[in-house]
């Protein structure tokens, strides 16, 4: 565990992929069913594995790096779901890639505060990614699973800051509950030296991810014309996530709620049902 904050973004991202990505124990657990099932029947396909994952953004992040990292030099297509990833590399393969997984919270026992912060960051990728997929199918964009799949993994280094240096996370939000005004940033570079979206879009890069991924969790990807609406898609999902989590009566909302009108092509009213319906359990 490392306590104590590296000096810059190039020793951050170099330290950092060089971490073991635990994963959640139920998709541990998961994949060693259909390990068991594939090795006595031979009926698992990718759908199966991909079901065990999709849920899972720290699973879905080492499938994805590992399929990039082993990437043939013939292969001409980047492998941007969990899906393709699996098919790209083979049903066997897969399961011998990944028999050995360590678990979130064996790594975590120690700290119940950091699993704890760890399930918020969880809970909000979640609603980030059901929030992505919902706008992508109301406009109609075909690629709904990679943007469902990018707001998941939006936050992938806070995740991995939680598993690698759960003090250092523990001080951002100390910090930030003593000054409610401290914006995430400033605070993940007074801590760290360095602000986490940076450290995210670096790791990517390093690890080789499809474009297409590393362009959608960029906050500042304008510049990128022809998937700008999909970029915004997937940052107003996250926005939304995390404003709404601390009640739909936020203060940030209405800002996320006004831009969020314009990308879908409703009137705010109607975007604020659209949002509680989509959020609604069940």
């Amino acid at each position: 565990m490392l306590t104590q904050p590296l000096p810059d973004l190039a020793t951050w991202t170099e330290w950092l992929r060089t971490r073991p990505i635990p994963v959640l124990a139920a998709s541990a657990d998961e994949i060693a069913l259909l390990a068991q099932a594939e090795e006595a029947r031979g009926c698992v396909d990718a759908a199966m594995i991909a079901r065990a994952v999709v849920d899972d953004p720290l699973m879905t992040l080492r499938v994805l790096v590992h399929t990039a990292q082993h990437r043939h030099a013939r292969q001409v297509t980047d492998a941007e779901t969990v899906t393709a990833a699996v098919l790209m590399m083979g049903i066997g393969p897969f399961f011998r890639d990944f028999a050995a997984l360590e678990r979130v919270e064996d790594r975590l026992a120690g700290h119940p505060q950091a699993w704890q912060g760890l399930q918020q960051v969880l809970q909000r990728a979640h609603r980030a990614a059901h929030f992505a997929q919902a706008f992508a199918v109301h406009r109609m964009d075909g690629d709904a699973p990679v943007l469902r799949e990018a707001a998941l993994l939006h936050d992938f280094a806070e995740m991995l800051l939680w598993c690698h240096a759960p003090d250092l996370a523990l001080e951002i939000g100390r910090r930030q509950q003593a000054d409610p005004h401290l914006r995430s940033r400033a605070a993940q570079r007074e801590v760290l030296n360095i602000e986490l979206g940076a450290l995210e879009q670096q790791l990517m890069r390093v690890w080789r991810l499809p474009q297409l991924l590393i362009q959608l969790t960029d906050d500042h990807a304008a510049g990128h014309a022809l998937i700008y609406p999909q970029v915004r898609t997937v940052r107003l999902a996250v926005q939304v996530a995390r404003h709404s989590g601390r009640g739909w009566d936020d203060a940030a909302l209405p800002d996320d709620i006004a831009e969020l009108a314009e990308l879908l092509n409703l009137s705010e009213t109607s975007t604020r049902r659209l949002l509680q319906e989509i959020d609604a359990p069940g």
